[in-house]
């Protein structure tokens, strides 16, 4: 009778060419010659313990036979049947050396036919009813933990023994694991006895749909180059996000998990694993890593396409090591080819891009100037893009690492005035970066010249290399660039803000007196007052359209200015005011207190629109009869 929990096959060998067994049993040269010596007495035994054994799980000859699977039911007798299989095969060894038309080896080959479409069943309802412990994750997952054969389970006496691998196995990993010993024993037992085809045959076609289906559930599609290059970006971008999460999966999980299976189920020949892992991944992974390459030769190319394909770049070379390891065999090298030829096109693209980038800012010819001598916006948008770009550092040192930066000599000499390093050579990454910086900064110094007013210029360009250090500092450029450049480079911005001071506050410096202490008559000291009233308003005037987004930059400027002026002034106004007291419309000839220069001098460098705001700073100073004339 049925144990209790039988389960039924759901597979019908009368209507499936799956289990046509169209040939006789084949004999292997090797066990013809090693042959074992039997009496006939034990011929005649073990051929009616398979009879009994085979013709009772034949399913052609009962119902319960054709509706319950040996494996589920009996796990000791499935066992017990393998082993009648196996001396089965070798008591026919024996007879076709002895006489190859005995009746004896006629109904051991009838058996051997029988065993074999039991066989294949089990194997097809194995592998059909545990698709989901199965799985390459589930697989995946149990790699690392021994596998204890099914065989050794059931092969000794005792209740006991009947039981799955230790308490740290979950439910999933534990039926896993009895399924591939499962599997694995079938294996055996059939390439064993001649039906290598027919095993192979059930097992490429079902685990060929699982590879299949994790592709197309991953999003990963087929495409023509005509097909990625009609795809706006948008939707491309959609596809390579996609890509960039199914690799991971699919290397990690999928392909592993059977290339696990594949090795374990047919361990016992070396070609029959590789060939089955072949036609089973071979497909499927051509797919995924074909991809790569279409997108490296399309002819898109917005700012964001350089962070796509660099990380899609990284993917691969990152998972190098298990696609080699996975994809070993000569049969599927070309799925180890397709990765590396993605990797090529992809370093070509990057090389590409780099140099579009370089000549992008190097042909930029717009004349927009930046309000008040702020940042112009090809140093916002280049800096961004290098600031992106250096958080791919260690792919990008890859990538570049046997292509050299242009030239110097094309370039003006006067923009390499510092010494090269003398710690050796520069990762040519570093090289890159540097001469792309430059070569922005050679176009922010064209396009200074555009300012008719040269203090516009030199604010102009402090400004921009402040923004491009502040970048620099903020971001993993600090780690490709160094100190030395940083440091460098924020003298420059002072050479620049000093530059600056001299053009735009020159005047009003030159205004007060060298020596504001001494001793003068009343007429000069009021000449004086009256200069210095004249030059800081028309320069105030000019410079409160000035802007300096930088906070440090911009406190930085204005302590220069009030170093200069406040403190001469101070000593001027506390000497000499009460010398021209007296005079006539004296409010008007000392028009500013000391606080009141600082006043106006901490309203500068916000722009227009903040120097207008400023209304309570402004309303201070005109309740103190200051006028800055319009």
């Amino acid at each position: 009778m049925p144990r209790k929990g039988m389960r039924s096959i759901c597979f019908n060998p009368k209507t499936t060419s799956l289990l046509s067994i169209p040939r006789q049993p084949r004999p292997t040269p090797a066990l013809l010659t090693n042959r074992p010596s039997f009496s006939e007495s034990t011929m005649e035994k073990i051929i009616e313990s398979a009879t009994e054994m085979i013709t009772k799980w034949d399913p052609d000859s009962s119902t319960y036979a054709r509706v319950t699977s040996l494996f589920y039911e009996d796990k000791r007798e499935a066992m017990q049947f393998l082993k009648c299989v196996n001396g089965l095969q070798k008591a026919m060894h024996l007879l076709v050396s002895e006489d190859s038309a005995s009746e004896k080896l006629i109904q051991a080959q009838n058996l051997m036919q029988i065993a074999m479409k039991r066989l294949q069943k089990e194997f097809y309802q194995i592998l059909s009813m545990n698709r989901a412990h199965l799985d390459p994750e589930s697989v995946s997952t149990r790699s690392s933990r021994s596998t204890r054969s099914s065989i050794s389970d059931y092969e000794d006496d005792g209740e006991d023994d009947v039981r799955v691998a230790g308490d740290s196995i979950t439910e999933v990993e534990e039926e896993s694991s009895i399924a591939m010993a499962d599997l694995k024993s079938i294996a055996d037992c059939m390439i064993s006895a001649g039906y290598a085809k027919e095993c192979i045959s059930i097992y490429k076609i079902i685990r060929k749909s699982i590879i299949d289906e994790g592709i197309y559930r991953l999003g990963v599609e087929r495409f023509s180059n005509s097909q990625i290059n009609k795809m706006d970006w948008e939707a491309l971008d959609i596809k390579i996000k996609n890509w960039l999460d199914a690799v991971k999966i699919a290397m990690r999980t999928l392909f592993n998990g059977e290339r696990i299976l594949c090795d374990h189920v047919f361990a016992s020949s070396d070609s029959i694993k590789e060939s089955c892992f072949g036609d089973i991944s071979k497909e499927g992974a051509l797919i995924l890593f074909s991809f790569p390459e279409l997108v490296a030769k399309t002819k898109k190319s917005p700012p964001e396409k350089m962070f796509r394909v660099l990380g899609m770049y990284t993917a691969i070379a990152e998972n190098w090591p298990e696609i080699e390891s996975i994809f070993s065999h000569e049969s599927i090298s070309t799925v180890r080819l397709q990765a590396l030829n993605s990797l090529v096109k992809l370093n070509e693209s990057v090389r590409g891009m780099i140099s579009d980038f370089e000549s992008s800012i190097q042909k930029d010819s717009s004349k927009f100037l930046a309000p008040g001598g702020g940042i112009h916006p090809l140093t916002v948008q280049a800096m961004n893009y290098l600031s992106l770009l250096a958080d791919y550092s260690n792919v990008l040192t890859d990538i570049l690492a046997d292509w050299p930066p242009p030239a110097k000599s094309s370039l003006p000499e006067s923009y390499f005035d510092s010494p090269d390093s003398t710690d050796g050579p520069a990762p040519s990454i570093t090289l890159h970066v540097t001469w792309l910086i430059l070569v922005l900064l050679c176009k922010l110094d064209t396009k200074a010249k555009l300012y008719k007013d040269v203090s516009l210029s030199y604010l102009f360009l402090a400004n921009n290399l402040q923004h491009v250090v502040s970048k620099v500092r903020t971001s993993n450029l600090q780690y490709l660039l160094g100190d030395e450049w940083i440091n460098r480079h924020e003298a420059k911005v002072r050479q620049f803000a000093a530059n600056y001071e001299r053009v735009a506050w020159d005047q009003v410096v030159k205004s007060l007196p060298a020596n504001p202490t001494a001793a003068i008559a009343p007429d000069q000291a009021k000449d004086y007052f009256t200069k210095f009233q004249s030059s800081f308003e028309q320069v105030c005037k000019q410079q409160r359209s000035c802007i300096v987004p930088d906070s440090k930059l911009r406190d930085y400027i204005k302590l220069s200015i009030e170093r200069k002026l406040v403190a001469k002034y101070r000593e001027l106004y506390d000497k000499h005011r009460l010398t021209v007291e007296g005079e006539n419309n004296a409010g008007m000839v000392v028009g500013f207190s000391p606080g009141d220069v600082g006043n106006y001098l901490s309203e500068l460098f916000f722009g227009k629109i903040e120097a207008s705001g400023s209304g309570s700073r402004s309303s201070s100073s005109h309740r103190r009869h200051l006028r800055l004339k319009a």
